[in-house]
């Protein structure tokens, strides 16, 4: 009998991709048919946060399985000490054929030599600038380099998708017989929200956040209303600067402008999903392998009248989150929350490959194999647990002579970290060393539109859930003072 072949791995990570742009997590007017079918043939985790809800400390916890607080990677654009393995590092099988293309974000050196043997690079001097090149097309900058607007105007055939595209279908076609694990970087939906496919959705069509309509809060933290603050001062610019708000809105017609585009963003990141799926098939490896889809965080797109992430609102701290086993023809939910720090044990696990002491969760599939049922919910087996969020301070710009409050105040709410539990049964809590802290029932109020936190009446829920988060930091060596 020949032996079992090894099971290949694909995994696609677009940049700021929302939950909700799926149909199997309410986005059923998106146009991304190509993800919509993964999702029908996979197990869905209805409830999926990042840990740390911005590029690189996610992305770091996405690759190692480790706490950013851990790692060191608790703010944009730090390097990946190397330290910490990256998943392929961590595999004790050596006979995959890696590859990394595109976004990485965990230093300039990027992956090569990081347990991946290849990378193929989309940043702004890399791979892709010498593919543009190539094309005689002239860079904007004086360094030679393209702008992200400049890239956001190219056609179809020259945008990033479709360049990832086609090294991911090379790569495949080269590696057919081999087991390999190839990981798909779109740096698409984030912003600028601006592409090819600007128009695929009529305005009128696209449905705005409840709470981009709802008046302004002032019970959120200080460092998200200076955020709000700075954003719609930027817009303000942007609106003479700019030929479209390629970044933030304020009026609702801003708004859903901006949130059409973003769309238009994440079909162009479907229809290459789609293809790189369609290659799989053709070359006969489909069954073979394992399917993973996530983002390292959502985007706000006015919710909260706010864009893009580093908040603990659903908006950006959840994100889709699907895996297709070998051979799965049927979709599989499951509804209690999961953490992405579970995130590299699972797909270990998956490889068949023993777990790692490096990695800080647990491996999803018995959660996988007892829960799930076929089209529907079954109760947790085993039991779900909380989970945990983490910020620290990063990079939050200011407008300049801002009022909201006391100069003191502002610099110490900037420099605020928070800890956040989401708990299986829809509490949300997230208590900061430095600024408002809140508390928010998913169940009844999932567009967290009323911070409980000064209500009285859930001081015993507010208790349970910090001793909760206490522990947490206990066991996740975790030093923060809140």
């Amino acid at each position: 009998m020949a032996a079992q072949r090894k099971p290949n791995l694909i995994l696609f990570l677009p940049d700021q991709q929302r939950a909700d742009t799926l149909a199997c997590y309410g986005g059923v007017k998106v146009h991304a048919s190509n993800l919509n079918k993964l999702a029908s043939e996979s197990v869905i985790f209805e409830r999926a946060y990042v840990t740390h809800p911005v590029c690189t400390p996610s992305r770091s916890s996405l690759m190692t399985g480790t706490w950013p607080h851990i790692n060191g990677c608790t703010r944009n654009s730090v390097p990946l000490d190397q330290r910490f393995l990256v998943f392929p590092e961590l595999m004790k099988d050596k006979d995959y054929r890696t590859a990394y293309l595109g976004k990485w974000h965990l230093g300039e050196d990027g992956p090569a030599g990081r347990g991946f043997q290849q990378w193929v690079s989309t940043d702004d001097h890399g791979d892709y600038t010498n593919f543009l090149l190539s094309k005689n097309i002239t860079p904007d900058k004086s360094n030679g380099r393209f702008s992200e607007l400049a890239i956001s105007n190219l056609p179809l055939e020259l945008s990033r998708p479709k360049f990832l595209e086609n090294h991911a279908c090379e790569f495949i076609e080269k590696h057919q017989r081999d087991p390999f694990i190839l990981v798909v970087g779109f740096v698409e939906p984030h912003s600028p929200y601006n592409g090819p496919l600007n128009d695929e959705y009529q305005l009128n069509q696209v449905e705005l956040d409840k709470t981009a309509i709802l008046p302004e809060s002032e019970d959120i933290p200080l460092r998200y209303r200076l955020m709000r603050e700075w954003q719609q001062a930027e817009a303000i610019l942007d609106r003479e600067r700019l030929p479209a708000q390629l970044f933030f809105g304020i009026t609702p017609e801003e708004y859903r402008s901006i949130k059409q585009r973003y769309l238009g963003l994440v079909t162009l990141v479907d229809q290459s999903i789609g293809a790189i799926l369609a290659c799989l098939e053709r070359c006969g490896v489909g069954e073979n392998t394992i399917v993973v889809h996530t983002s390292d965080h959502g985007d706000s797109l006015g919710a909260h009248h706010l864009f893009g992430k580093e908040t603990m609102f659903e908006e950006a701290a959840r994100v889709p989150f699907l895996i297709r086993l070998p051979g799965q023809t049927r979709a599989k939910i499951i509804s209690h929350p999961v953490s992405h720090i579970d995130f590299v044990p699972t797909l270990l696990d998956l490889l068949r490959q023993p777990t790692h002491p490096q990695c800080a969760g647990k491996s999803l599939l018995p959660v996988i194999n007892q829960e799930a049922v076929v089209a529907g919910v079954s109760p947790a087996l085993p039991q779900p647990g909380n989970v945990f969020i983490e910020w620290a301070p990063n990079r939050t710009k200011i407008k300049k002579g801002s009022k909201l409050a006391r100069r003191r105040t502002i610099k110490r709410a900037v420099e605020e970290s928070t800890r956040a539990v989401v708990t299986p049964d829809g509490w949300k809590l997230c208590l900061r060393d430095k600024d408002l802290n809140e508390l928010y029932n998913l169940k009844d109020d999932p567009f967290e539109t009323r911070n409980l936190y000064s209500d009285r009446q859930y001081a015993s829920v507010i208790s349970r859930l910090a001793g909760e988060i206490h522990h947490w930091q206990e066991s996740a060596n975790d030093k923060l003072k809140l």
